[in-house]
């Protein structure tokens, strides 16, 4: 899904939330204590809404916090949700609790990553586990998951069954997105992974869109080692930040006791 211009007017991105959420203008006004015809003229510009109405409208359609300041700056009010830097004062809890998680996995890798799958942390398994994978290489900066996994380098080189990888990394791109709505970066990024000819020919396969499993393994051959790993993905409960509601914890862990003795095997004596 594409993100709506942030340079329209109230009413065109009131109006796409409305479609995106598949919201008609009378369950809208329910759920945001109005009316139909107050919305109706909202939209069309007959109306101007105060700013506690932009923000009930937004909070009736679940509108991702970056975008209801952007929906209030539309509608020519202030933003009112912050854009702290990860590392800010304004984050520190985050920031200790981001890496408590991180610390807690070693020594399997886990990273922080924002809403358009940059990495912003790394522990010291997900440093050994890029590091391996992209040597003599150093890691990229900003070093995007989806792009090394699924465009042609070394990444994806080292993925076993990519084929089965990457369509459901596209699937997550979306599903995964805050509020379920993809951000424009983020859109057209993952348009033009899936125009690759490869990926295209692979998601044109209906073989591809059917796992014979709960979760989709990612087997990497590290050397003369394969591992495979699953993943769990956290996020900041009832955020108010526009930063950390976009922060993303990914933690990966072995599959079986082999992948487990090979870890150990990989991560013993190893400066990283």
């Amino acid at each position: 899904m594409w993100q709506a211009d942030q340079s329209a007017d109230f009413g065109e991105l009131l109006r796409h939330w409305r479609a995106v959420r598949r919201t008609s203008q009378l369950d809208l006004a329910s759920v945001a204590s109005t009316t139909p015809r107050y919305v109706s003229f909202v939209e069309t510009g007959r109306a101007r809404p105060s700013r506690e109405m932009v923000l009930r409208l937004a909070r009736a359609l679940d509108v991702p916090l970056r975008e209801r300041n952007a929906l209030l700056l539309a509608a020519g009010f202030a933003p009112r949700y912050p854009v702290a830097q990860l590392g800010s004062a304004q984050l520190g809890r985050v920031e200790a609790a981001l890496t408590s998680m991180l610390d807690q996995h070693e020594p399997y890798p886990a990273v922080v990553m924002d809403r358009g799958w940059n990495v912003l942390r790394v522990n010291r398994g997900a440093r050994l586990l890029f590091g391996r994978l992209l040597a003599p290489d150093p890691m990229p900066t900003p070093a995007n998951v989806l792009r090394l996994m699924i465009e042609p380098g070394p990444v994806r080189r080292s993925v076993l069954n990519w084929a089965a990888v990457a369509p459901a990394l596209l699937e997550r791109s979306g599903r995964e997105a805050v509020g379920g709505v993809l951000d424009r970066d983020t859109a057209e990024l993952v348009r033009r992974l899936r125009a690759l000819p490869d990926v295209a020919e692979l998601l044109a396969d209906p073989a591809s869109a059917s796992p014979t499993a709960p979760v989709i393994d990612v087997r990497f051959a590290l050397g003369d080692e394969v591992v495979e790993l699953f993943s769990l993905v956290s996020t900041i409960g009832t955020p108010t930040d526009v930063t950390a509601q976009e922060l993303r914890v990914e933690a990966f862990f072995p599959t079986d006791d082999d992948t487990r003795a090979a870890w150990r095997r990989i991560s013993s004596n190893v400066k990283v």
